[in-house]
């Protein structure tokens, strides 16, 4: 692959997952697929500049105001792109009996109960997660995870078929499988990121504990597992919406990882 090539990807998976405006002149509907081994670099993006935020705001204000305005900010950069996903997905899996009905439900532009109560205390549990955090904990906690929960959201995509109806999927391109060496590519992100914070936040990474890190592994690894596994029985697949899902579980069990020593 070319790095003219990968770049355009990138554009691409930039232009999907936020609101932040790219100017493409050749685009072909294939590009979207093949720019999920980018997500986790868009995300990459939207921590930095949600960390940015975070930070700054806490220069002047306590922790719960920067907590709530990086998360704003995020919804904002966004779309709420994957809340949107949560809400659907809470409303389809707890209103729908059967996998046809869920997925109409899942369609529905109206928020139900679910899709409520899964919205609101997602938002709760982001907000006074990063609250409980030191300023620099937080802000490595925000990079980390608006990253990794990318990534471990599409390896759903590598180990589920699409379980939606495709002539129905808002973007058809996406209901793909992505392959391993895709996912893996992705994953280098992931280690870009584990390069460079230590060299630019030496004193952040060094006051997050190695149990910290485990425990942040192990809770998002938990709620990927569980969304694969719900997914799978329910609708036998990933859809749009699951992996919006997928992202916010993931994203908010990490901060429960680097924020479990803080909060005893």
């Amino acid at each position: 692959m070319s790095v003219k090539h990968e770049w355009r990807l990138l554009q691409v998976a930039t232009q999907f997952l936020t609101r932040i405006p790219v100017k493409m002149d050749d685009y072909q509907p294939d590009w979207l697929h093949q720019s999920s081994r980018h997500f986790s670099g868009v995300g990459l993006l939207v921590g930095i500049l949600c960390a940015a935020v975070f930070w700054a705001v806490s220069l002047g204000f306590p922790p719960l105001v920067a907590a709530i305005a990086s998360t704003t900010f995020g919804i904002k950069l966004t779309g709420a792109f994957h809340e949107d996903g949560l809400a659907d997905t809470c409303d389809g899996l707890g209103g729908g009996l059967t996998r046809e009905r869920t997925l109409t439900i899942m369609k529905d532009s109206r928020l139900g109960t679910y899709g409520t109560l899964g919205l609101v205390c997602a938002l709760l549990l982001k907000v006074s997660l990063l609250a409980a955090m030191p300023v620099m904990t937080a802000v490595v906690a925000l990079i980390v995870a608006h990253s990794a929960s990318r990534l471990l959201c599409t390896s759903l995509i590598v180990l589920l078929p699409y379980g939606g109806e495709i002539e129905h999927a808002k973007a058809k391109p996406m209901a793909q499988q992505m392959t391993f060496r895709q996912w893996l590519a992705s994953a280098l992100w992931l280690i870009l990121i584990g390069l460079l914070l230590p060299l630019l936040l030496p004193q952040a990474m060094h006051s997050i504990s190695l149990k910290q890190w485990v425990l942040a592994f192990i809770f998002a690894l938990l709620g990927v597992t569980h969304m694969y596994r719900l997914l799978k029985r329910r609708l036998q697949g990933y859809t749009g919406d699951g992996l919006g899902a997928t992202q916010q579980i993931t994203e908010i069990a990490i901060y429960a990882g680097l924020a479990a020593n803080f909060t005893g």
